[in-house]
């Protein structure tokens, strides 16, 4: 690997950026682009099959979760064993 001293960087150009003005786009019969974000329906059905959301089971866990005692080495081991049987 050889390093090479800076002195023979070469002296930069100025760089022109153009900011569009979007009234004058639009007034110029241009259009913007739009994001846009295309659900699946699989991903649909599983947001309504999941049912309400229950604000007491909610506030508790994240009660827990502040305090600390959320994550016990017993929950990471179910949890772990889940995921594991997913994969088998």
């Amino acid at each position: 690997m050889q390093i090479r001293p800076t002195s023979n960087i070469q002296s930069t150009s100025s760089v022109k950026l153009q900011t569009n003005n979007s009234t004058s786009q639009a007034q110029a019969g241009t259009s913007l682009p739009v994001d846009q974000v295309d659900i699946s329906v699989e991903a649909q059905s599983i947001t309504s099959a999941s049912g309400e959301i229950r604000a007491d089971r909610v506030a508790e866990i994240r009660a827990q979760i502040n305090s600390g005692v959320y994550e016990t080495s017993e929950k990471l081991d179910v949890a772990l064993s889940r995921m594991l049987d997913e994969f088998v």
